[in-house]
């Protein structure tokens, strides 16, 4: 069985991915890392990475941006592989992921969810055939009004996704109430909804004359990015060094 710390396990993925590991005997969590105090989640909890006890096979991280600089630095020390699954990581953060990758496994995406991530592979094959014939890209989330970062991460991975197997031609806009002028062909719209307990959607919609083709993915709860973690935590234990995302997991 693949021994896994639950590094936020005070978090409410935290407890979700607590939940899947008790039901999946490939997988058990044998230490959780968490600032709340006398949690009661089966397992030891620590307020920091540097108390753990226990031996793992790999770290499941559902914490904050602000956690990621120590928990990067226990990862390069213990070369212990790591399922990143936080987000609103600054640039000197992505990049010194990059940098432990090569001394330690890391699987980071910006979505955990298996079909977020197919929808990643079936948007690069519907952009070449939209994009060329001059369709219009427009991307639209909407998550709960508790949500810090806008756009979210999975937005921007979707964005990518167009814009790179287009070589990187389009410009992302965020917001056009400044702008008194025609949309040029090479932006690329996201938009930020926020409001109630929305889990996620995300809407990609390839806008062309006399007809639309819109992809869509719902999250109707969180339980489908725990599940991805949990399959990408079985993927990446006893993985050699390297940075890898859900793409891998998903083959």
């Amino acid at each position: 069985m693949i021994k896994a710390i639950m590094h936020g396990a005070g978090g409410k993925m935290g407890h979700v991915v607590t939940e899947i590991c008790r039901e999946d005997e490939g997988i058990g969590i044998v230490a959780g890392v968490a600032l709340e105090e006398g949690l009661d989640m089966g397992y030891p909890v620590y307020d920091r990475l540097s108390l753990v006890k226990e031996s793992a096979d790999v770290i499941i991280d559902f914490s904050a941006a602000a956690a990621a600089d120590l928990l990067l630095d226990y990862t390069e020390e213990k070369r212990i592989p790591l399922v990143l699954c936080s987000t609103g990581l600054s640039d000197a953060q992505l990049k010194r992921v990059k940098d432990v990758s090569l001394k330690a496994p890391i699987l980071r995406s910006a979505n955990m969810s298996l079909g977020i991530n197919t929808l990643v592979k079936l948007l690069r094959d519907a952009a070449d055939v939209f994009c060329p014939e001059g369709f219009d890209v427009e991307i639209v989330e909407k998550h709960h009004n508790q949500k810090l970062d806008a756009p979210s991460g999975t937005a921007i991975a979707l964005a990518d996704a167009v814009n790179e197997s287009q070589g990187n031609k389009y410009e992302y806009i965020y917001d056009r109430s400044q702008r008194s002028q025609k949309r040029d062909k090479k932006e690329l719209g996201i938009s930020a909804v926020r409001g109630g307990n929305i889990v996620g959607e995300h809407d990609v919609i390839f806008a062309g004359l006399d007809e639309v083709i819109t992809f869509r993915h719902t999250a109707y709860s969180k339980s489908v990015f725990a599940k991805g973690a949990v399959a990408a935590a079985k993927f990446l234990a006893g993985r050699e060094p390297g940075l890898y995302d859900m793409t891998d997991v998903i083959g």
